[in-house]
């Protein structure tokens, strides 16, 4: 190679672009599949642990094939948002005919593994995710307000996704905290592109909501949520770890209200990543429940 001549590095291959579309990162989120059979004690069964990691892997394929077909859909406001448009598919390096024929085959891959579990429940409750994500790929995006219970849902599903892979029954106290948990993380996901909105000018449809109004949902969602957890801690269970308990949890909670302030929050994943605080206090969250369940 002559001087003064720079090599440009290889593009992506169309399999590894493809990967790339299917956003394995965002795999983080179906964690919350483990959380009920880790409360109920019965990961160390192998049966119940192998049904846990097979709903576990049936919404990673859901998940990737909805973002698939979210992206063929969205493709040119994608091209026009200043993160968005270096997604695979709005960047051209994924056909939408790709994304979308790759994402109907991941779709219907999902409730076939979830289906090994040798049970009708969890296939089932893969479908009804299936259902929401693509309602609210063609339309509940759109609708204010709405969307936020939406995407809120999607994860509600999947925590409640791993107590039918084992059989146990769900608490109230188990579904009002995800539930809280996953509407402070969407508003603070919106919060996030709102101010993304006003420094670009993209993203229209999020001209519905103030960053005030959803600074007043994380608000509610986490007052609402450390007194549900408090009170499932403290009075449920008769126990010193889960008490302790308590610390990490609302240290994780005020964390991430911190952290959307300073304006983060719109990829939540990056930040369980990536915010060293976050990560110990979930990490000794883990540990803590844990002991009250094992020890």
């Amino acid at each position: 190679m002559s001087q003064g001549v720079v090599a440009r590095p290889r593009a992506a291959t169309p399999a590894l672009a493809l990967v790339r579309a299917a956003r394995p990162r965002q795999w983080l989120k179906n964690v919350l599949v483990l959380a009920a059979p880790m409360a109920a004690g019965v990961l160390g069964e192998p049966r119940d642990l192998l049904a846990a990691l097979l709903v576990l892997a049936a919404f990673c394929l859901a998940a990737s094939g909805s973002y698939l077909i979210n992206d063929a859909s969205d493709v040119r406001a994608d091209r026009l948002h200043p993160r968005k448009r270096q997604r695979a598919v709005a960047a051209g390096a994924v056909s939408v005919r790709a994304a979308r024929v790759t994402g109907v085959v991941l779709l219907l891959l999902a409730p076939a593994v979830a289906a090994l579990t040798g049970s009708w429940k969890p296939p089932a409750v893969v479908a009804g995710y299936l259902v929401l994500t693509l309602s609210y790929t063609l339309w509940l995006k759109h609708q204010e307000v709405v969307d936020l219970i939406a995407v809120a849902g999607c994860h509600v599903i999947r925590a409640y996704a791993g107590a039918v892979a084992v059989d146990v029954p769900v608490t109230g106290w188990f579904l009002v905290v995800v539930s809280l948990a996953a509407l402070q993380l969407v508003a603070g996901k919106r919060e996030a592109e709102l101010r993304l909105v006003k420094a670009t000018g993209t993203r229209a449809t999020l001209a519905a909501y103030s960053p005030a109004y959803l600074a007043q949902v994380r608000t509610m969602c986490s007052g609402a949520m450390i007194v549900t957890y408090c009170l499932w801690a403290l009075n449920a269970h008769d126990d010193l770890f889960y008490g302790l308990s308590i610390v990490p949890f609302v240290l994780l909670v005020l964390r991430h209200n911190l952290l959307v302030e300073r304006g983060g929050g719109e990829e939540p994943e990056e930040l369980a990543l990536r915010d060293r605080p976050t990560l110990l206090f979930a990490a000794v969250l883990v540990v803590l429940v844990g002991l009250g369940i094992y020890a």
